[in-house]
This record gives C-alpha cells, sequence and structure tokens, in this order.
C-alpha cells in the first residue's frame, strides 16, 4: 500500500501506512530542502538516539528529550508501540538555529528527528526499520526507559551504546545479569551507577587528605541507605568500595527486608548491609555509613 503522504513543508514530513525507504528518502529531501534554503544550514553530525517506549508515554519522554537542550542527538528516531498496531506512522522533522540566534559568520546547526508508531510486531525486527534511518559511521545510543527488552536486543548489531536503568529490572540478580549482557556487545551506560557518583565522590574526598587514608583500612561496616526499589544502586556502590579497597565479597543475602553480607579485607572483615529508606522520593541512595 503506498503512503499516504500529508506533505513536506517548512522541514516537516509524515506519513500513514508507511515503509523505512520512504522515510529515509524523505529525511534526504527535508536535508537538501534545508541547505537550499541556508548556505549556513550544516547537519549535526555527532550520535544517533534510538528511543523505544511505550505509545502513552510518547510526549513525557520527547518534553525529557526536549530539555537536553543544545545536548539533543544529531538524529533522534523515537519508536512509540502500540500493542495492536499492524502498520507504520512516520514523523520526520528538519529544525535549526535560526533568526537572532544564530550571527551572520555562524553556522546553522540542524537536527533531526523520526517518531514512529508502530506495534509490538515490530519489535523482534526493529533493525530493519531502524536501520535504514539512522546517520552511518555515527555512534547510536539505545534506549528503552519502559522496558521492551526485545527490541534492545534486535537493535543491538547497530547499537554500540546502550542507556539503560537497572531500578527497572524486577530484582537485582535480574539487574546484573541484564547489564552483563549488554555489556558483551555494547558499551552500557546504567542510570543506577550514575546515581551513586556523588556518593562515591564524597566517600573519595572524604579519605583523600593524606593523614585519613589509614582510617580506610580500619573500616568494619558499611550501611547503604537506598529507596526501596533502588538495591542496585546500593549493591553497585559497596561493589565499587570493595573493589577500590582490594575486599572479597560474599553473597548478600535478604534478611527482614535489608540485605546483608560480608567482605574480607586484609584486616578484618567488613560487615555490610542495605536498607530500604521509604521516605526516599527519588531513586537511588538517601545515606552512606563507614564504621571503624
Amino acid at each position: 500500500m503506498e503512503a499516504d503522504l500529508v506533505g513536506t513543508s517548512d522541514g516537516v514530513w509524515s506519513a500513514q501506512d508507511t515503509k523505512p525507504s520512504e522515510i529515509e528518502e524523505a529525511l534526504r529531501d527535508l536535508l537538501r530542502q534545508r541547505h537550499e534554503e541556508s548556505d549556513a544550514f550544516v547537519p549535526a553530525r555527532v550520535l544517533n538516539l534510538v528511543v523505544v517506549t511505550d505509545r502513552e508515554w510518547r510526549g513525557e519522554v520527547q518534553n525529557r528529550l526536549d530539555r537536553v537542550g543544545r545536548f539533543h542527538a544529531s538524529r533522534t528516531i523515537l519508536c512509540a508501540v502500540e500493542p495492536r498496531r499492524e502498520t507504520i506512522d512516520a514523523f520526520a522533522t528538519v529544525t535549526a538555529t535560526e533568526g537572532d540566534d544564530v550571527k551572520p559568520e555562524e553556522l546553522s546547526v540542524g537536527q533531526e528527528e523520526v517518531i514512529l508508531d508502530i506495534g509490538e510486531r515490530h519489535l523482534e525486527a526493529l533493525q530493519t526499520i531502524v536501520d535504514p534511518l539512522v546517520v552511518t559511521d555515527l555512534a547510536t545510543l539505545v534506549w528503552a526507559p519502559h522496558g521492551h527488552s526485545k527490541a534492545v536486543d534486535a537493535l543491538m548489531d547497530i547499537a554500540q551504546i546502550v542507556l539503560l536503568d537497572s531500578v527497572n529490572e524486577p530484582d537485582p540478580t535480574s539487574a546484573v545479569k541484564r547489564a552483563k549482557e549488554l555489556a558483551e556487545r555494547a558499551y552500557v551506560v546504567d542510570l543506577a551507577w550514575l546515581r551513586t557518583t556523588p556518593w562515591r565522590e564524597r566517600v573519595a574526598s572524604t579519605f583523600d587528605p593524606p593523614q585519613w587514608r589509614g582510617e580506610l583500612s580500619k573500616v568494619s561496616a558499611v550501611t547503604v541507605r537506598h529507596r526501596p526499589d533502588s538495591a542496585i544502586a546500593g549493591l553497585l556502590f559497596v561493589g565499587w568500595l570493595a573493589t577500590r579497597l582490594g575486599w572479597q565479597t560474599s553473597s548478600m543475602v535478604n534478611q527482614n527486608g535489608s540485605m546483608q553480607g560480608s567482605a574480607s579485607s586484609r584486616r578484618q572483615d567488613v560487615k555490610l548491609r542495605l536498607e530500604p529508606d521509604p521516605s526516599m522520593n527519588a531513586p537511588g541512595l538517601a545515606g552512606i555509613t563507614l564504621e571503624t
């Protein structure tokens, strides 16, 4: 069936029941149109971003991406999934800085966005849809904020980077397993790990002065408090600390709502404890206690 084209004007194109080849051609036409409109136009060529999300969350995800501002990906492909959809609808746009934001001697840098309304039936073969749309020779980052592991797996042959949030996995064991699987095929950026950055920096800076470094060998217990759904962030922090200090850790076990374990240092055993903190609103860690 031929695509029901709405048309191309002002850097915008859309179609119903379309095909990847038609979307690719439309993107080329939009870029050509922008070049004809302005000699200063130059498309950004840094990163492809492929986002897979549920259709009802599309607006929220778009708002989050818009807030990135000038750090926006060069080409964003947003796949909005509807359970029973059989066809592909597409919307494509090429935007650029214009007017007072661009001085005569400056370039007008363009960014491209493609929104695909697809069905669950398309996920296992999503690479065949997305591959023609990414800019070749650019790194491609894949992000699926609401699961859709089948879609992520289908895109691994064209992805170099995967953005994930281990907090979304059902339990820490599954989170570590999933991250490990993805890390074998791409560079993994885990938001759960990034949320521990301020805490890792605080601990490192606390013991950075020479007169305090010796206290690290005297640590006898570590307690990490976290939002109830963020135990994986606590585990990642403990794992980082153990690696940096050369501890040998045992398995963590659930006990009365908390996770407990131990580690062996050169000097003594270290008690490890992860405690959920229901008062914590944002995902991540609420506090850390080191005892000597």
